[in-house]
C-alpha cells in the first residue's frame, strides 16, 4: 500500500503504534509493517516528518538515547496525543460505517417507496 492511499490516516495509526508503548521510529515502521500483515511498508521519509508534524503539534513527545553506540530518538504517545487518537477512532467508525453502506453492501438498497 502507497503512502498516498493513507492520506488523512497517517497520523492516526502513529498514535495506535505508539499507544502501545515508546518505540524508536524503524521499530515504528515495523509495528507498521507487522500489524497490517506487510500491507504497510512505508519508507522513512513518510514516518519521520509525519512524527515530526505530531511532536510539533504535542500529540508525540520524543527522547534521544544511545544504544549500541548509536543515538536515536525514541517517541511516545502524550496525553493530548491519547485524546487525539480517541477522536480519529470515533471519526473512522463514523467514516468506514458510511462508506460500507455503499462499499460494502453485497445488494443494492432498495428504492424508497
Amino acid at each position: 500500500m502507497k503512502a498516498q492511499a493513507l492520506h488523512g490516516h497517517l497520523d492516526a495509526l502513529l498514535l495506535a503504534v505508539l499507544e502501545q508503548g515508546s518505540r524508536h521510529g524503524y521499530a515504528i515502521i515495523e509495528a507498521l509493517r507487522a500489524r497490517s500483515g506487510g500491507t504497510l511498508d512505508l519508507p522513512t521519509g513518510t514516518i519521520y516528518p509525519a512524527l515530526r508534524r505530531l511532536e510539533r503539534a504535542g500529540l508525540v513527545a520524543s527522547t534521544w538515547s544511545t544504544v549500541n553506540g548509536r543515538e536515536r530518538r525514541t517517541y511516545q504517545l502524550t496525553e493530548a496525543g491519547g485524546r487525539a487518537l480517541a477522536g480519529e477512532r470515533a471519526g473512522w467508525r463514523e467514516f468506514s460505517a458510511t462508506v460500507g453502506r455503499f462499499l460494502g453492501a453485497d445488494e443494492p438498497p432498495t428504492a424508497p417507496a
